[in-house]
Order: C-alpha cells, then sequence, then structure tokens
C-alpha cells in the first residue's frame, strides 16, 4: 500500500528541523557578511595589564590584576550587534625542577560573557556560576570583567618556601565560544586576537 504524499511539503520525518536550521545558518551568515564586509583586516588591540601584583601568605597565593582592555574595530562592531563575547582570565602556578619540567601546583579560571541587549541599550554580563548584571556603559560592563582584587590562585601549602615558583597569567578574548561559522570567518584576523600575558616570580 503506498501513503499519500503531503500537500504541505516535505512529508520526511526531519524535514521541519531541516529547515529551521538551514535558516538559522542563513542568518547567521547573513550576520557574518554585514559584520566583516568592507572591514579592512586590523591590528590587534593594545591592551595591557595596569596592575598585576601576587600576595603570598599563609592563606594561600592572591593575584590583583586590571586590564586596560583596547577592542579592535572588528571586535567593537560585533559586540554593538548583539554578538556576545567572551573573556576568560587564568593563572597557573609553577614550580621550577632542574631534573624535569617545571610541576603545575596551583591552577584558577575566571569566564565571562558580555552582550550588548539593543532593546534597553544596555551590557549585560554573565559570571562565573550563572550571576548577571546590567550595565548602562560599555566602559562599566568592561571595568567589571577587566579587573580583580585578590583572587586566590592556588592553597598556601602549594607553595613550598624551599623551592622557586612562578605565576603565568593570561587575559583574552576567547573566541573558541562564538559560533563555528563565525570563527572560520574571523581565522587568522589579528584583530581578534585580543590577549595579554604576564609570567612573574613568587619566590
Amino acid at each position: 500500500m503506498h501513503c499519500a504524499a503531503s500537500h504541505d511539503g516535505d512529508p520526511r520525518p526531519g524535514a521541519t528541523q531541516r529547515r529551521s536550521r538551514s535558516a538559522a545558518i542563513v542568518t547567521l551568515l547573513a550576520l557574518l557578511l554585514a559584520l566583516f564586509a568592507g572591514v579592512p583586516v586590523a591590528r590587534a588591540a593594545d591592551s595591557e595589564l595596569t596592575i598585576f601584583e601576587l600576595v603570598h601568605n599563609d592563606d594561600g597565593l592572591f593575584l590583583s590584576y586590571a586590564v586596560n582592555l583596547e577592542l579592535s574595530r572588528s571586535v567593537d562592531d560585533a559586540l554593538g550587534k548583539a554578538v556576545p563575547l567572551f573573556f576568560v582570565a587564568e593563572a597557573e602556578v609553577f614550580r621550577n625542577r632542574f631534573y624535569w619540567r617545571d610541576q603545575r601546583v596551583g591552577y584558577a579560571v575566571r569566564r565571562w560573557r558580555i552582550v550588548f541587549q539593543p532593546l534597553t541599550s544596555t551590557y549585560r554580563v554573565t559570571f562565573d556560576g550563572g550571576l548577571s548584571q546590567n550595565y548602562a556603559s560599555r566602559a562599566e560592563a568592561f571595568d567589571a570583567i577587566s579587573r580583580s582584587a585578590r583572587w586566590k590562585i592556588a592553597e598556601g601549602p602549594q607553595i613550598d618556601e624551599g623551592s622557586r615558583h612562578y605565576v603565568e597569567f593570561s587575559f583574552r578574548l576567547d573566541t573558541s565560544q562564538l559560533p563555528r561559522p563565525m570563527q572560520i570567518g574571523i581565522g587568522g584576523q589579528a584583530d581578534w586576537a585580543l590577549s595579554v600575558q604576564r609570567t612573574q616570580k613568587i619566590n
């Protein structure tokens, strides 16, 4: 027995879902074209660390830092078009070893998501743990994510007084969290390589 074909479109299972996915891809590609068409490749933004202080005591190792974030034109345009941007701060604590590769004894990470909300003209920042807060200006939003005071990056016993240690710190725009088609579109563009690094001895 033959089943009658539907007159409303493709009768195959999943056809509606495939059409929805295709429409979403087309929409994303249109956004990419709007972002990058006619925009020349620019140099990476000159962000810098303005504060970097380590405090070590019995309670642990604490890091205070501040980053002066300078967004490139492409990144700023994407943010203005409500593309969510993701930032990550990482701190690794190493103990020097002469006979083998240095041992990592501490690790800490923080992540943020920032997106412009056109309807309210505010910037929404989502912190680790899911807490979100709205800011009236871009400057206020970036001030909330680009600095930290007494961030604990290692426990006290992890730092051996008889050994040498150092910290490797980085703060960067995490492009791996962007939609895959957008990652391909910005691949190799220096103006999306927003990051700062610092390596500093503890003792």
